[in-house]
């Protein structure tokens, strides 16, 4: 009995230390945010009214894209998160943890936004269009409609840019 749960003790630590290290941190599990430094280099949309420009944080780990804007209580309104994915794929995003109402735009490896949707604070729906996508663009909800940014448009930025093969 007790090798038993010798054993049951051991994987309950080998599982948390898988836990631990997709993390990257407790701090996920405390409730602390992230923070990350904006990129030097302004994210462009390319919208009928015109350019609209962001400040970004930018999520291209595994460990940040999984923590993104979670605990955050604010954002300025001219900022928001670019999560850079490895491959193109149909991603899935949902609001546990996060205080925020957001826009999450989800962009195809092109730059072009494919699908814009809204995320519901706390909610553990999942946001997932049916569309392939390299990055998806998180702003604060209504941001997308104030600023016109419509399906179609196209996101300039040095990482999109050098991924969608227009690098500069």
């Amino acid at each position: 009995m007790r090798r038993f749960v010798s054993a049951a003790a051991a994987a309950l630590l080998l599982l948390c230390t898988i836990a631990f290290t997709q993390t990257g941190s407790m701090s996920a599990f405390a409730g602390q945010p992230m923070l990350l430094p904006p990129h030097p280099v302004l994210l462009t949309v390319e919208t009928a009214g015109g350019p609209v420009q962001f400040s970004v944080e930018v999520a291209d780990d595994q460990d940040e894209r999984a923590r993104g804007l979670m605990f955050r209580r604010d954002l300025p309104a001219d900022r928001g998160m670019l999560f850079i994915f490895e491959a193109t794929a149909r991603q899935g995003f949902w609001m546990r943890n996060t205080p925020l109402p957001l826009d999450l735009i989800f962009v195809a490896e092109d730059g072009r936004a494919v699908a814009i949707n809204s995320g519901v604070p706390f909610s553990e729906e999942l946001i997932a269009p049916i569309y392939a996508v390299r990055f998806v663009l998180e702003l604060h909800e209504g941001t997308a409609k104030k600023s016109g940014i419509r399906i179609g448009d196209r996101l300039r930025h040095p990482l999109i840019d050098k991924i969608s093969g227009e690098g500069r």
